[in-house]
């Protein structure tokens, strides 16, 4: 091609924000030449590649907005370990479908058994598939939520967990939260219900959810009753897969 031309290309492509077909469309013209591709069928190819590497630079930009503390996937869970888990369950879970109905899943279980690797690898997921997701624990929630009251950024912040399309909650019961720390969270998981999806992992009964907000069985019956209304629960049971003897 004329070099003069090839420049010209190369601006309108950056211009118009085609970073993959300016980078590989001398390979693409190359390739249509040898398979002797119609003028439709280079297009096509030429529109699908950068298609494709659209969809992945914005799948990135979701994973990284999400703050993930580390990526999991479902092909690295080990099934075997856990003494009782719906596979078939947590499969249909992985299609998605509840987030685009606003239901939500919790994950309860002892610690130790992939709760929060099924979450994260949903999550995970979840952005390659084109959803926001916003990854974090119960207590960071309350903290940062707690700081932005301090600092007059509540209802920013706040509306950073409500927008989100798919918000994980992970190892709510590890630590106690106090009366302040529930009602900030209620105010979360509320302004959630019906309109975004809520996953959660948790080490608690249901039936001990006051004992995670100071004994507050208001509280915790609120939070629940809007949780468990359009939800998806998922039971885990069995030994800690940390606190396994070593094969020697």
């Amino acid at each position: 091609m004329n070099i003069n031309l090839n420049q010209q290309l190369e601006q309108n492509l950056d211009y118009l924000k085609l970073p993959s077909l300016r980078d590989n469309y001398t390979e693409l013209i190359r390739e249509a030449a040898e398979k002797q591709l119609s003028h439709l069928d280079f297009l096509s190819i030429v529109i699908a590649d950068e298609t494709a590497a659209k969809q992945h630079r914005a799948a990135q930009r979701r994973i990284k907005q999400a703050k993930f503390p580390v990526i999991k996937t479902l092909d690295q869970f080990i099934w075997s370990h856990p003494a009782k888990i719906n596979r078939a369950q947590i499969q249909n879970i992985f299609t998605l479908n509840f987030i685009s109905q606003k239901e939500n899943v919790i994950f309860l279980g002892n610690p130790g058994l992939g709760k929060t690797h099924l979450m994260t690898a949903i999550a995970y997921q979840a952005c390659n598939k084109g959803h926001s997701v916003r990854f974090d624990t119960a207590v960071n929630i309350i903290n940062r939520l707690n700081y932005a009251v301090q600092n007059g950024k509540f209802s920013s912040v706040l509306r950073e967990y409500l927008s989100t399309e798919l918000l994980c909650i992970d190892e709510l019961g590890f630590l106690p939260i106090d009366q302040h720390g529930a009602d900030l969270l209620f105010q979360v998981i509320s302004g959630r219900y019906e309109r975004n999806s809520t996953m959660i992992t948790t080490n608690r009964q249901f039936n001990k959810w006051n004992e995670i907000f100071n004994n507050d069985n208001t509280i915790a019956s609120a939070i629940l009753d809007r949780l468990l209304h359009h939800c998806e629960k998922v039971m885990i049971k069995g030994e800690s897969f940390r606190m396994r003897a070593p094969v020697l």
